[in-house]
């Protein structure tokens, strides 16, 4: 595993355990130049970081919305020069709100396979008080869009409470927001057709959602950097 700061740190067959997917797969996406080289470590043993997992999930997105190789590799191919972990994510998170919500029924073999990782009972359990999975009998039933950051968040050094408190946190103001995006734009298009509105709606979604995720993402940064500086004893700009 390895944060923003630290060195890629994992081999070929981790990161394709991670992504969900063979080692095979994860080769040809690199002869494509879908993914960047490996940094080469000792005897020129290949190693992975965030950056190569976040590729690989959004590539993953991409297919799952319907695109073919070339649509893919069109759509890398125009992301900005130095795009790190957390800009592909957002891109990952603005394919993923072209989808309807995708809830399965699977087996816990499945949801491992999901997750891209082994799941103890403990991981699942957490899962569940997340509200991430739901048990249904032996079966569990997963979001496919949200299983991924479920996953992430086992990793993080967060107590159970402080990630129910974020989630309600982001689940109010998330509401808030889209309802008084939705009072504006009804005032717009109050005299089109239904018809007009439907095709108006999805077209607006994707870009609504990639300006939430941008202005977010910045507001946070901003955050971080006055508890950064608040931390080093230095005064908030």
């Amino acid at each position: 595993m390895t944060t923003g700061t630290e060195e890629p740190t994992l081999t070929i067959d981790e990161l394709a355990a991670r992504a969900g997917m063979t080692v095979r797969t994860v080769r040809f996406y690199g002869t494509k130049g879908l993914l960047p080289p490996p940094v080469l470590g000792p005897r020129r043993v290949g190693h992975y970081g965030r950056e190569h997992l976040a590729r690989l999930e959004l590539i993953e997105e991409l297919q799952r919305q319907g695109l073919t190789l070339a649509a893919v590799e069109r759509y890398l191919h125009r992301l900005p020069p130095g795009v790190d972990a957390q800009d592909l994510a957002v891109h990952r998170a603005v394919v993923a709100s072209w989808a309807p919500e995708a809830v399965e029924t699977v087996t816990r073999a499945e949801l491992e396979q999901r997750a891209g990782r082994e799941l103890s009972d403990e991981d699942v359990e957490r899962l569940a008080r997340m509200g991430f999975v739901e048990y249904v009998g032996p079966d569990v039933r997963i979001d496919t869009g949200l299983l991924r950051l479920g996953v992430r968040l086992l990793e993080m050094p967060l107590s159970q409470e402080a990630i129910l408190a974020a989630r309600e946190v982001l689940i109010a103001h998330s509401r808030a927001a889209a309802h008084e995006l939705a009072q504006l734009f009804r005032g717009e298009v109050a005299e089109r057709a239904a018809s007009d509105v439907k095709a108006l709606s999805a077209e607006m979604q994707p870009l609504v959602v990639q300006a939430l995720l941008t202005t977010f993402q910045r507001s946070m940064q901003q955050e971080l950097r006055a508890w950064v500086k608040a931390a080093e004893g230095e005064e908030p700009e």
